[in-house]
């Protein structure tokens, strides 16, 4: 039987240093709050040493902390509430400088989310975006900004995009006109929403390529999709970050628009035009 990673760091206590013992006693006693602390906030909390902590991490098959971490936070995701990992999180969080500090956290999720993505895969999403009779946005909660931003910027290009709404009762009886030459691109985080797993379900389930923005391949959104986009969204506070996932959608409707400069000039053009008719700018 595979033993998580908790599991595991107790069946290796009795082989660690006593230094190293201290480390794995706080871990197991206060797991929820090592999962979102770096190794600098863990070895000052602990009072001892980044190297014990990275030995530590050796000793259990680790290539370092930050891949133990990860294992933690895949075993915790979806058990952990906001309001616990806030109180994790704000325990040794400086106050002083937390602008500077909620910028670097970005600025990495973005280059994390970059070393993601392969070029091979992105082409795929833009073929299959080009060639799709129709496109299905479909997000919630925090997701739902970056569905809809991609959504936006989508249907200023093309005629043929949609946002799937699924508070208005109707999502059964819509998503049956989904058909194999669509797609549908769905955003979800943990802690994963059911109802956009579903859609992915339904939609793969009548043939339509499924394009899925989450955190991993294990993500349950994984099984249903065709091309997934992972992305990091990691935050200092309760909530998921979205800015690696806008930037995979920033560049979508970048490359869409680039892919036909003429199709996307005329449809600006024909967008001024309405604005200046209408009166809808104040300024120009």
């Amino acid at each position: 039987m595979n033993l998580n990673v908790l599991q595991q760091l107790e069946k290796q206590i009795p082989t660690l240093t006593d230094s190293q013992r201290k480390v794995a006693d706080y871990i197991l006693k206060n797991t929820v709050e090592v999962a979102f602390l770096t190794i600098d906030q863990l070895s000052g909390v602990v009072g001892t040493s980044t190297s014990t902590i990275m030995r530590l991490a050796f000793s259990m098959g680790y290539s370092g902390y930050a891949n133990f971490q990860k294992d933690l936070q895949e075993l915790l995701r979806n058990r952990v509430a906001p309001s616990m990992r806030l109180h994790a999180v704000t325990k040794e969080l400086g106050r002083n400088d937390l602008l500077a500090q909620c910028a670097e956290n970005q600025i990495k999720n973005i280059r994390e989310t970059v070393g993601m993505l392969s070029e091979d895969t992105l082409n795929n999403v833009l073929d299959e975006i080009l060639s799709a009779n129709m496109i299905y946005c479909v997000g919630m909660r925090t997701s739902y900004s970056v569905s809809h931003y991609l959504y936006q910027g989508l249907n200023r290009l093309q005629r043929n995009c949609e946002m799937v709404t699924l508070g208005n009762g109707y999502l059964p009886e819509r998503m049956l006109s989904i058909g194999p030459s669509d797609v549908v691109i769905a955003l979800t985080l943990p802690r994963y929403q059911k109802m956009v797993v579903n859609v992915a379900q339904l939609a793969k389930e009548r043939g339509a390529k499924v394009i899925s923005m989450t955190d991993g391949y294990s993500s349950p959104i994984a099984p249903f999709s065709d091309i997934l986009l992972p992305f990091s969204y990691g935050s200092l506070a309760f909530h998921n970050s979205v800015f690696g996932a806008m930037l995979i959608a920033d560049y979508i409707i970048t490359s869409i628009a680039l892919k036909q400069p003429e199709l996307t000039r005329r449809r600006l053009e024909e967008a001024e035009e309405i604005f200046d008719k209408w009166g809808m700018l104040v300024t120009k």
